[in-house]
């Protein structure tokens, strides 16, 4: 009898740590989910991690053989070292050799890459570009910041040094909001979770926003009340729309790839952005009016229409692209 091969997945946030098993044809046999102690110092988050997979690896390696561990980590991430550079959700980790602590611990080899990237491997061979039968795309995920990822004929694009990838720091107003990467205007300062809660605040402390006035809100929460017919909450969204539409823009012209995603927790928005996302689209971008679906182009050539989607998979994501990952390494050797 053949025995299954399974992996390890890891996705590192600054709120929580996953753990899990995966195989290709049961999905995540178990997830173990820890709080991500960065009060307590790297080398202690470290440990919990590596405790995790030990854990794991004693339940399923009897019946299963471990193709490896693959971790997904909030970056920028400098590859093939696995050093992280200043990531803005894990503070005091700058510099940190990552692949290092994890490998020694373990001994054995990791695969380390971006928690976007992953995401979008996991997008690429789970989730839309399975059901479209695409191994090429570029993903945007809308979370506390604005993560992207490239999938380019079913692998990771790295670029030259681990950072391709950073649309979320891609300029969108020039002279628009300081962002904590050190420039003015990013993607990630109008179309993230965080973005929108910080232009709900905004416009209230201006007086600009009066139906939003006296309320906290989230993203979650602003979403709710735009479907509930809030103007003012539903301009929010609309701005944010406009963003990724400028930034989808740009994206389209320079890749050109068949298939573009956006995913995260403010993607549950879609259907309040899209109006504006498509606007923008056609308006900035002549490589999606060309190419998008319905065009002269497109009917004559199926194989080069531009589709701008949400994301299939949900929060798991992350998770599941950081287990795919041992296999896509193991298929290039």
């Amino acid at each position: 009898m053949k025995i299954k091969k399974y992996s390890i997945g890891v996705d590192l946030g600054g709120t929580n740590l996953r753990i899990a098993a995966f195989t290709h044809d049961d999905g995540l046999l178990e997830t173990i989910l820890l709080p991500t102690r960065l009060a307590a110092g790297r080398e202690a988050v470290v440990d919990d991690m590596c405790t995790a997979i030990r854990t794991l690896e004693s339940r399923y390696s009897a019946a299963h053989e471990l193709t490896g561990v693959g971790v997904g980590t909030p970056g920028p991430l400098e590859l093939p070292a696995g050093v992280l550079h200043n990531p803005p959700n894990l503070t005091g980790w700058d510099g940190f050799d990552l692949r290092a602590a994890i490998e020694s611990r373990l001994n054995r080899s990791v695969v380390l890459e971006s928690d976007a990237n992953v995401a979008a491997l996991a997008e690429a061979i789970l989730g839309s570009g399975r059901s479209m039968h695409l191994d090429s795309l570029c993903m945007l995920t809308l979370g506390t910041g604005v993560g992207n990822g490239i999938i380019l004929n079913g692998k990771v694009w790295d670029g030259a040094a681990g950072m391709a990838g950073e649309a979320g720091h891609a300029t969108i107003y020039p002279d628009g909001i300081p962002c904590p990467c050190g420039s003015y205007g990013c993607l990630e300062m109008y179309a993230s979770a965080t973005a929108v809660v910080r232009a709900a605040n905004h416009r209230i402390a201006t007086g600009t926003a009066p139906a939003l006035a006296g309320s906290t809100w989230t993203a979650h929460s602003l979403a709710d009340a735009a479907d509930q017919g809030n103007m003012d909450a539903k301009q929010i969204f609309v701005d944010a729309g406009r963003a990724l539409g400028i930034s989808l823009a740009a994206l389209v012209n320079t890749l050109n790839l068949p298939l573009y995603v956006v995913g995260g927790g403010l993607a549950q928005a879609w259907h309040l952005m899209k109006d504006t996302i498509f606007k923008e689209l056609y308006q900035r971008s002549y490589v999606y009016r060309f190419t998008a679906p319905g065009s002269p182009l497109a009917t004559r050539n199926p194989g080069g229409t531009t589709h701008v989607l949400p994301a299939e998979l949900g929060p798991d994501a992350g998770l599941l692209g950081a287990c795919i990952l041992p296999f896509a390494e193991s298929s290039l050797g």
